[in-house]
């Protein structure tokens, strides 16, 4: 497999064919429990955004006690493909988006790094528990990133009970907003969770797969964390269809999910665009287990450029050892070495698109211009946004306080943690819970 996702063949005397891409509909899926099942592919057809406009749709004809509060949470990786395809700034790019969404019904419009806050300082207490506890079968070490769905999917059904116990248990940024969303800001409206319509914009398909799991599905109040996923092409498909510009939208301002956190314009993290799990679980072990604060973090690529590594040093021993594996070459690498217990990092990011959440699959082409130079548009915007430490946003300290009851609580356990179970083939699963 090459870097740019192209692949070939080698025959034994060395000769390479390039083969072409095999292209597979959902039609052609053989419920095998090898990769998506009959269920799976009626939850994708669900998660549309043909599906957000029939209940916008509803809202304008229905009474107003049928009417449902209608929430969009955008990440930041949709956001940046956007910027590059109409030529914005990130900032800009934000407002008319929730200028865009108010237009056609949405009532709220909020930023998912708000809620990658409570992902990575989740990520952050869970690795540092586990690093202590080692000598604990169950503290299992590498603890490996669990914010990409896919990589969890190909997990539970591919590696079962071998791997889902170096998963981290947080909650990726887009489940745990569908739990302040659900949860928090539904209480403050006074509203029960269901009243609430709550979609997700995404740069990945596989987030459709992870909003429909049953672990995001309240039985008390049947409804989902979240209703509903679209990709960042399926927004620009709805702004085609509304026959609405971006770039020619008056700017609206930014929508908060509690006082404390005025959002004057979007923030992001440090450590890259798939959420930068790496660089802040490094630097708070860093600090937390040795004492040492890393000013900065220094990456080291290895046998490619979606395969580095991180060590963290002292009078020549190695103190920690953390890497970023992203794609599935470097997976399927990663893996084998852990059944064979010979892999020698203590965290491991993994996302499975090559260059990470920035080139998901669900991302925007731009015409006349090669991948590789949108990918450098996409990441030099997104890379402009102003990063803040997780523990320092505005309003995560109060919501921690007041909403959860305190870090490391039972409430913050079960509303920012998750589970997962191996799929055999046969169909039942082995559930992996902490």
């Amino acid at each position: 497999i090459e870097d740019d996702g192209s692949y070939f063949q080698v025959s034994q005397d060395g000769g390479m064919k390039k083969l072409e891409k095999a292209k597979i509909s959902l039609d052609d899926c053989l419920a095998c429990s090898g990769c998506v099942t009959s269920a799976e592919t009626v939850l994708i057809t669900q998660q549309s955004h043909e599906e957000l406009r029939k209940v916008l749709g509803a809202n304008k004809t229905a009474a107003p006690d049928q009417q449902k509060l209608v929430v969009i949470s955008v990440s930041p990786q949709s956001r940046a493909s956007l910027a590059v395809r109409f030529q914005l700034n990130p900032t800009d790019t934000a407002r008319k988006l929730t200028a865009f969404f108010k237009k056609i019904g949405a009532h709220y419009v909020f930023d998912t790094a708000f809620s990658r806050n409570f992902s990575l300082l989740e990520s952050q207490r869970e690795f540092v528990q586990r690093f202590r506890g080692q000598a604990d079968p169950k503290q299992a070490l590498p603890v490996l990133t669990s914010a990409c769905p896919g990589w969890i999917c190909y997990a539970e059904k591919t590696h079962g009970s071998t791997v889902l116990p170096h998963i981290s248990t947080a909650r990726s940024p887009q489940q745990v907003m569908g739990s302040l969303v659900k949860d928090f800001f539904a209480q403050q409206q006074l509203l029960t969770p269901d009243k609430v319509y709550h979609a997700t914009v995404m740069p990945c398909y596989d987030k459709k797969l992870e909003a429909s799991r049953p672990d995001f599905f309240s039985q008390e109040h049947q409804t989902r964390d979240v209703d509903c996923v679209i990709t960042t092409g399926e927004v620009f498909k709805l702004l085609e269809e509304e026959g609405v510009s971006l770039s020619e939208l008056e700017p609206a301002p930014l929508d908060s999910l509690c006082s404390s956190a005025s959002a004057q314009e979007p923030t992001s993290h440090r450590g890259g665009g798939s959420g930068g799990y790496l660089e802040h679980v490094f630097r708070h072990a860093a600090q937390e287990l040795f004492g040492i604060h890393v000013t900065e973090v220094t990456y080291r690529p290895l046998r490619n450029k979606d395969l580095q590594e991180v060590i963290l040093e002292r009078d020549g021993q190695v103190l920690l050892h953390f890497a970023a594996a992203y794609g599935f070459r470097n997976i399927q690498n990663l893996v084998q070495k852990l059944k064979r217990g010979r892999c020698p990092y203590h965290f491991v990011e993994v996302m499975a698109c090559p260059a990470g959440c920035l080139n998901g699959g669900g991302q925007l082409k731009v015409p006349d211009m090669p991948g590789k130079e949108l990918l450098q548009q996409v990441e030099r915007l997104y890379g402009l946004v102003r990063t803040e430490a997780p523990e320092d946003a505005p309003g995560v300290q109060e919501l921690y306080e007041h909403w959860l009851q305190g870090a490391g609580s039972e409430r913050a356990g079960r509303l920012l943690h998750t589970s997962y179970r191996a799929v055999e083939k046969a169909g039942s699963g082995l559930s992996i819970r902490w």
